[in-house]
């Protein structure tokens, strides 16, 4: 009834914390029979008006303390028992998100990942908790009660452990409709959660398009959704608690009745029939406890599908070569689309030689963006040969590739901290002088003398410097960390003039000693590269130097001088 192998695989340490509350809460019941007893025989001497008040208190006492010991010892494993689940299964997430690397996102939104690894995991609290050891304490204490009761009378005994499973019964009857409707749930629990974080990522993108109200209106209506099937969970745990009510508290009167009737036929004594009023609930009660926890227990299952579809996406090969000192990167046939029926790059034959400065340069969604990806793994899925320092690049594995490739974009991220904080990311090693040495290449170390040095904060995303600051400090970041080859993704796009000619400055140094890919939509940024490819629509377009691009005409050509016009627009009026 509700036992998910695959999470008890997983449980580990977790068992013994199990097992133990198990062990406990069955003390606590043998505490709690001897203690009816002695007070079903205090109150038979005390009609008899032979009462033995010490020996009635000893055991009573005794039973309380053990009692206590046991419930408080209950609720420690308990707590161990989630916190040691709760810290495998994120590990276990954890550990999958390295093994798919960068191009996770492909497979599973970053929003759902966050919810998984943290409410999903939290709703698994009560499954390994409290769930699954009074699991397996409700299937001991009917029958513990069954052998303390059956000498005492075994026709009550007996009525009493037929019953018993009329709860278990009435869960079982519900299951399959709370898995449905848990799924659900969490189908709307996970749309809503991703709808909230694009929508306060683009909360400013949102207000300079007015488009905040109606993308409001959008959420209400997905929460509303929500709290539909929200209330639909609830009320289905509320009828079936109802239900569980009944057959729990309506077994206790039968027992009382059975008592009554037994004792009025002379088939039990008086402090048997005590005995079977006072500890018929204690039949019934373990099961209801359980039914309590079923529909709490249920929501964490639903979300284990989740869990474990995510752990199930398919790794591909194992990645375990590594890059030595040659990083030539070669593209041979290099095909890809983010989705199956749309192809982005079409055949690409790309050579970038170790030392060289390349390119590529097009129209906006010619697929530019999307070889940068792809030579940083962020998507995976390419059809022909990528190669790096001759090894196939779907082989080498995420960590060395990323020790010998460095991505620069628009969208490089600072951290909430320090400036020196931000730059050790790349080199942990690094003396404050290679820090203030970076920072001079990019002409930033003036402006943070003037601040706090290396110790100016740094808000989240950097949003306490202006756009050219953040990307001359992203650049800065990047020349600490050194590697054989860069990657230029847009790196001066929507900043200032000084801003840019510092970044290109930076990154004309390296040329020559690294290998520099340049990806632009500013062809005055890329005339001295050694070589140039031209896209269009993902499709080869042209290729050369600068200058024999705009002798051989073309699309090169075109764009030059469309954008050589814009710039020079109104200068000869001046």
């Amino acid at each position: 009834m509700m036992i998910n192998k695959r999470l008890i695989s997983m449980m580990g340490d977790s068992k013994q914390y199990i097992a133990w509350n198990v062990v406990l809460q069955f003390l606590a019941l043998l505490a709690n029979i001897v203690m009816i007893f002695a007070v079903s025989l205090f109150l038979t001497g005390l009609v008899r008006r032979e009462p033995d008040l010490p020996t009635a208190l000893l055991y009573i006492l005794g039973a309380l303390i053990v009692r206590f010991f046991c419930t408080c010892g209950a609720a420690s494993a308990s707590y161990n028992a989630s916190c040691t689940v709760k810290k495998t299964l994120r590990a276990a997430i954890y550990e999958k998100l390295l093994r798919l690397g960068g191009s996770y996102t492909q497979a599973v939104p970053t929003a759902e990942v966050l919810q998984l690894a943290g409410e999903g995991v939290e709703q698994l609290e009560t499954y390994f908790g409290a769930y699954l050891p009074q699991f397996f304490y409700a299937m001991i204490a009917p029958v513990t009660l069954f052998i303390a009761l059956a000498p005492v009378s075994l026709h009550a005994a007996v009525i009493l452990m037929i019953c018993v499973p009329l709860i278990p019964v009435s869960i079982v009857a519900v299951q399959k409709f709370a898995k449905k409707l848990l799924g659900k749930y969490w189908g709307r629990y996970a749309a809503l959660g991703d709808s909230f974080l694009e929508n306060l990522q683009g909360l400013t993108t949102l207000k300079i398009y007015q488009a905040d109200g109606a993308r409001h209106a959008a959420m209400n209506r997905e929460a509303e959704h929500f709290r539909k099937v929200t209330m639909k969970v609830l009320t289905m745990q509320l009828n079936s608690i109802i239900v569980m009510d009944v057959i729990a508290y309506g077994g206790a009167a039968l027992g009382i009745i059975v008592a009554a009737h037994e004792f009025n036929a002379n088939r039990v004594t008086l402090p048997g029939a005590l005995c079977i009023i006072l500890l018929s609930a204690d039949f019934f009660l373990p099961m209801r406890a359980l039914g309590s926890y079923f529909h709490v227990a249920m929501n964490g299952m639903a979300a284990s599908d989740k869990i474990f579809k995510l752990l199930d996406l398919p790794e591909g090969s194992a990645r375990t070569a590594q890059l030595g000192a040659d990083c030539a990167i070669a593209c041979r046939d290099l095909h890809f689309g983010y989705t199956a029926e749309k192809e982005t790059l079409h055949g690409l034959n790309l050579d970038f030689p170790q030392g060289s400065f390349t390119a590529l340069v097009g129209e906006s969604g010619c697929g530019k963006s999307t070889i940068a990806a792809v030579l940083t793994g962020r998507v995976s899925g390419y059809t022909g040969h990528v190669t790096i320092g001759g090894q196939e690049l779907s082989a080498v594995s995420e960590a060395s590739l990323l020790k010998n490739v460095t991505l620069v974009s628009l969208g490089s991220h600072l951290f909430k901290g320090t400036v020196a904080d931000n730059l050790r990311m790349a080199a942990p090693g690094a003396d404050d002088g290679a820090l203030w040495g970076a920072l001079e290449q990019v002409n930033l170390a003036d402006f943070l003398r003037s601040m706090d040095g290396l110790d100016t904060p740094l808000t989240e995303g950097g949003g306490n410097l202006s756009g050219g600051q953040r990307q001359r400090l992203a650049l800065a970041r990047a020349l600490l960390h050194d590697s054989p080859v860069y990657i230029f993704d847009e790196a001066t796009s929507n900043i200032d003039v000084e801003s840019e000619n510092d970044i290109m400055a930076g990154i004309h140094r390296l040329a020559g000693r690294k290998t520099v890919i340049l990806i632009s939509h500013r062809l005055a940024n890329v005339t001295k590269a050694d070589n140039i490819y031209v896209l269009d629509h993902g499709h080869p377009a042209g290729q050369g130097t600068h200058e024999a691009l705009l002798a051989q005409g073309g699309l090169y050509a075109d764009l030059w001088n469309r954008q050589q016009a814009l710039e020079n627009y109104g200068k000869e009026a001046q």
